[in-house]
């Protein structure tokens, strides 16, 4: 078994939901040597976490980014439904749906159970960390680490710091990042960070034109991909992001910073018809 990793990782990992993105954050840190504890609601929700762990740890071997068997990379990997599991973790991050108040609640039961050395994160994209932070305990042990979908594929982690993080946590959280092989980008709490803002800025402006029929959405990725070298068109992008989720970050930013983030409503229409990108097999593209 060879770990390739070029800083350091917390030998115990916590991560609260195990759907594609939690999934993901597991399988960054399980195979950069931590063990990690997944906790999930129910039975079904744990099965389907730990599935996908297995996927990617599968991929990822077969890719020769680590060696030796499923077996003992996925010995280190513990689904589980209670929250008390995530006592011996000395970092525990939060990957649930982005609503503020569910956040809260899940965050502030996980941390009646760390101890009073852990570090706690959220992954969350756009909400406040410092409204966050102001409802725990312990705010100077939190951070927000802000990981992209799909995880094992990109490189990028932003790394979000509130008033109260402390010092010894800002450093710690850059150590982490390149210890799981990615590359931090650190901003100060603001609505949407860096990277929200400016790609949900660019997503609504594409939709906003295939809505005025402007063009057709290739025509509007394709000049963005080969005339600015984007890796991927922002509609493209919206569909891989998830088209509900791009909304629920427009609606919080059109809240936060006013009417240029106002959804377009062919997004809204499109996302009361279940059309919300890859996940469903239909966005402005469709998968098979």
């Amino acid at each position: 078994m060879t770990i390739k990793t070029s800083g350091t990782v917390p030998a115990q990992v916590g991560v609260l939901g195990g759907g594609r993105m939690g999934a993901g954050i597991a399988h960054a840190f399980l195979i950069s040597g931590a063990s990690v504890v997944v906790v999930e609601r129910d039975d079904a929700s744990a099965t389907a976490a730990r599935e996908r762990i297995e996927r990617d740890v599968a991929k990822s071997l077969e890719r020769q980014v680590i060696t030796g068997s499923a077996e003992e990379w996925l010995d280190r990997l513990t689904v589980s439904l209670q929250h008390a599991d995530f006592g011996a973790c000395e970092l525990v991050i939060e990957a649930v749906p982005e609503d503020f108040d569910l956040k809260v609640s899940s965050l502030t039961e996980v941390e009646s159970h760390l101890a009073d050395t852990a570090w706690l994160a959220s992954n969350t994209s756009s909400l406040s960390i410092d409204r966050i932070a102001a409802r725990l305990r312990r705010p100077e042990r939190f951070c927000g680490l802000h990981f992209f979908n799909p995880v094992p594929a990109s490189k990028l982690v932003e790394i979000v710091n509130g008033e109260a993080t402390g010092e010894e946590l800002r450093g710690l959280s850059v150590q982490w990042v390149a210890g799981i092989g990615k590359t931090p980008v650190v901003v100060n709490d603001a609505p949407g960070f860096a990277s929200s803002r400016l790609g949900v800025a660019l997503g609504l402006e594409a939709i906003r034109m295939v809505e005025e029929g402007v063009a057709a959405p290739e025509d509007i990725d394709n000049a963005m991909v080969l005339g600015y070298k984007h890796p991927v068109g922002p509609l493209a992008l919206t569909d891989i992001v998830g088209l509900d989720v791009r909304l629920g970050i427009a609606e919080y930013l059109a809240g936060e910073l006013g009417e240029r983030f106002t959804p377009p409503q062919l997004m809204r229409d499109m996302v009361a018809r279940g059309e919300l990108g890859r996940k469903s097999g239909q966005g402005f593209y469709r998968y098979e």
